[in-house]
């Protein structure tokens, strides 16, 4: 029996660990991990947190029997890896919980806008039925222009191609045999501009994606175009929209990421009780032209926000400990020697998932060139042989 401390947990979460691990002393912490509390934790082999519990060397010296951290988060830098490692601690994550929950919200959001849901809706609720310039478009025979064709966008074109639309990516770590297998297309940035009616932003947020969409690439794209955003905030260059959106190059956008929410590391922490708001997001959208302009819609970073999504969270993580008790940890992100007898379990199954991802298919690409030139060598040679066989039938004759 193992004695597994958890902090940062929420009414409905604690019933549902009780009820996943039976049989071990669980002891349930209020609030964030602090100087005051973490003495409740002292006796933990097991210790499950979130990103506002810091955990250094001063905080791990009082948990002495510690063995393992599972945090309900994919990133980890609130936990010192350099201290875990030099007391042999494991430390797990959460790699993905919500690409289709996302994936969702970004179909609903361009179902939104062109069907003029919203404004419908705001039409009818002050009694006004008219359908006047609610004239709405059809997705079908539409083409949806992907930035970024990792889990969320991949799931993102299943859904699309569902409604009879054509889908084109742009991204250079695609993995070929699955656009392939979505009879998608995989194009350049330009062509995808020029050629979309729809853009759905899915890319990671790094000093070579921000302000994808700027200016520039909006000139380049479709009178009327429609600009869906559920990645981050900081790809769209907010003046050049609000710029097209006005003069009319963009016929409406859907955001529920904006560059104005700063660096939010975890979704999870927006419903989070310690997540302290130090800016009013309302405020900063209210200074903003787009919110008042009746082809925008604004939702307030809710995509990854469902049930099912947050229940992953923990389900990911409670996986994450109970592996542990079993001796076969997962999702390991320290300590080298221990992921090297643990990580086979977790290389075994990406192999077969990355059997149709990028890495394999660059390698017979790789290769290509080298069999076209074993082909040719022995294309000489049969030459010879023929007359030798030839010659041999003669003999026999």
């Amino acid at each position: 029996m193992a004695v597994i401390a958890f902090f940062e947990l929420e009414g409905w979460e604690k019933a549902h660990i009780r009820n996943r691990l039976l049989g071990h002393d669980v002891v349930f912490i209020n609030g964030v991990l602090d100087d005051k509390n973490i003495a409740e934790a002292a006796r933990a082999e097991v210790l499950g947190i979130f990103i506002y519990s810091k955990l250094g060397p001063k905080q791990l010296g009082q948990m002495q029997h510690l063995k393992m951290i599972s945090t309900f988060s994919t990133g980890f830098d609130h936990i010192d890896m350099a201290a875990c490692n030099s007391r042999n601690i494991l430390v797990s994550n959460v790699p993905a919980y919500g690409s289709q929950t996302v994936a969702e919200h970004t179909v609903a959001l361009m179902l939104a806008l062109a069907k003029k849901i919203v404004l419908s809706a705001e039409r009818t609720k002050q009694g006004n039925f008219s359908i006047e310039g609610l004239r709405t478009i059809d997705l079908y025979d539409r083409t949806l222009g992907l930035i970024g064709f990792g889990k969320i966008g991949s799931h993102v074109a299943k859904t699309a191609k569902a409604l009879g639309m054509h889908v084109r990516i742009y991204d250079p770590y695609a993995d070929p045999n699955l656009v392939e297998l979505l009879n998608c297309k995989l194009v350049g940035l330009d062509e995808l501009l020029a050629h979309s009616d729809i853009i759905s932003l899915h890319t990671p947020l790094t000093p070579q994606t921000k302000y994808v969409i700027n200016a520039e690439s909006i000139a380049k794209m479709k009178k009327g175009v429609l600009i869906v955003n559920t990645a981050r905030g900081g790809l769209v260059d907010n003046k050049a929209l609000v710029d097209a959106v006005l003069s009319g190059h963009v016929g409406g956008a859907a955001l529920d990421v904006l560059e104005e929410e700063k660096a939010i590391k975890e979704e999870r922490q927006l419903v989070s009780p310690e997540f302290s708001g130090a800016f009013d997001l309302r405020t900063v959208v209210a200074n903003q032209i787009l919110f008042n302009k009746p082809n925008v819609i604004i939702t307030p970073h809710n995509a990854f926000n469902s049930q099912e999504a947050l229940k992953r969270i923990l389900d990911t993580s409670l996986d994450n400990i109970e592996a542990y008790l079993r001796g076969k940890p997962v999702n390991l992100v320290n300590n080298k020697e221990a992921k090297g007898e643990g990580k086979m379990a977790e290389k075994e199954k990406p192999s077969k998932k990355t059997a149709r991802k990028g890495p394999k298919p660059a390698a017979k690409k790789a290769k290509a060139p080298a069999k076209k030139k074993a082909a040719k060598k022995p294309a000489k040679k049969a030459k010879p042989a023929k007359k030798k066989a030839a010659k041999k039938s003669k003999k026999k004759k």
